[in-house]
């Protein structure tokens, strides 16, 4: 198949879970013969190692910049336009909609990809007016993802905050309901996008790399326990903030030479004023994750809010990492608790989790490679690729679809 997916981010190098989904699938689609090219928006250049990255994997790579937060056209839109925040930042690039107009005139596509409803808003007239089924895969309900972090926004905001998450909710429900086909993440991400959309969304989960974490050993004994994540994202930084305010000062209490690794892109400076505890480390990004791995006794995953289902925990389980876990941090992943992971929605119930995975190793260990099994069973990233083929396979021909009206700017 020829596919054209078009992507508001660079998915090299890999610094969040959505990079990652998008490089190892597209990684499998190759390998597969597919013809892909990618039309990215992105913040960031396409430097020497990643065109050394992608370039074997697609036939082109179109990169264009994304302008900064700060240029006018995006503070304008931000202030007047009916589409939420994100969608403006990322929208109203006529740049990229060239570039995509010049795309589809080539002709032979046999699958149009949209990533993430908040970039759809540069292709919506050219897909329209051609009657252009595409396919729009969402890694999270935004809306849903938006509705946590408002929490966080100064009062002052809070107007500001609500009145961004009503627009997030129509531009969602709008988007979704043009889509030929929508993929979620999860089977519940896909219940709720059917919802909005009125259409069936089809699962395909994230995955993982199971070879490459197939020879990591963690230290059980070590009791040092590891966070990782995307600090650009924040479910990421509530974690840490939750697990470094309330977790941890109840497991030192019992055992207090326990040591906290945070590790991950976008560590925000004021972490180490904020936390200067000897016991907390944190490193930022990790170009060798196996290392880390292997030093840790344990992978403590405090998540509250987020959706989606957890890179950093699926590459957690396939490195036989003992972890402890909210619900949440264990979405979309089918674990059991006290097979797979120790499980706790409370700060109480995860320092409990946490001191008695670190006790008792042998059990810990144990329970990691359960984790292990698990996953290489249900969710290497080739199971993946081929939930994705047959959503692809269900396309209409160009064509087929009504001509919709775009949402107005």
């Amino acid at each position: 198949m020829r596919i054209l997916i078009t992507l508001p981010y660079l998915p090299w190098p890999i610094t969040s879970g959505g990079k990652a989904r998008q490089f190892h699938l597209i990684r499998e689609l190759a390998s597969r013969g597919h013809k892909l090219t990618l039309l990215v928006q992105s913040k960031t250049e396409a430097d020497a190692a990643t065109e050394a990255a992608l370039g074997p994997l697609v036939e082109r790579l179109v990169v264009l910049p994304r302008r900064s937060l700060r240029h006018p056209r995006t503070l304008w839109h931000a202030a007047v336009s009916p589409l939420p925040l994100l969608t403006t930042v990322n929208g109203f690039a006529p740049e990229l909609t060239r570039r995509f107009v010049s795309l589809l005139d080539e002709g032979g596509w046999d699958v149009v990809q949209i990533e993430h409803s908040y970039g759809f808003e540069p292709f919506e007239t050219e897909l329209a007016r051609r009657a252009q089924p595409f396919v729009l895969t969402e890694h999270n309900v935004e809306s849903e993802l938006g509705a946590a972090t408002y929490g966080k926004w100064p009062a002052a905001l809070r107007l500001l905050a609500r009145y961004d998450q009503a627009r997030a909710r129509r531009w969602e429900r709008h988007v979704l309901s043009r889509a030929e086909a929508i993929v979620a993440v999860t089977e519940s991400d896909a219940r709720t996008l059917t919802a909005i959309g009125g259409r069936p969304a089809h699962v395909v989960p994230n995955g993982v790399d199971t070879r490459a974490f197939a020879d990591v050993w963690p230290n059980v004994h070590s009791r040092h326990v590891l966070f990782l994540g995307n600090y650009e994202y924040a479910p990421n930084i509530d974690a840490v903030e939750w697990a470094l305010t309330h977790i941890w000062p109840r497991v030192w209490q019992r055992m207090p030479e326990a040591h906290f690794t945070v590790c991950g892109h976008g560590l925000p400076a004021g972490w180490r004023s904020r936390f200067p505890d000897p016991r907390v480390h944190f490193h930022g990004y990790v170009a060798r994750l196996a290392d880390v791995q292997s030093a840790s006794a344990a992978f403590l995953a405090p998540l509250r809010f987020g959706g989606g289902s957890k890179l950093k925990v699926l590459e957690a389980m396939a490195a036989g990492l003992p972890l402890v876990s909210t619900r949440e941090g264990l979405s979309g992943l089918g674990a059991s608790d006290g097979v797979h992971a120790q499980v706790g929605d409370t700060a109480d119930a995860l320092a409990d989790a946490l001191v008695r995975t670190l006790s008792d190793p042998a059990a810990a260990r144990a329970m990691g490679e359960s984790a292990r099994a698990h996953v290489r069973e249900h969710f290497d990233w080739s199971q993946a690729a081929t939930r994705l083929e047959a959503v692809y396979a269900r396309l209409s021909p160009a064509g087929a679809m009504p001509v919709v009206r775009p949402c107005p700017a």
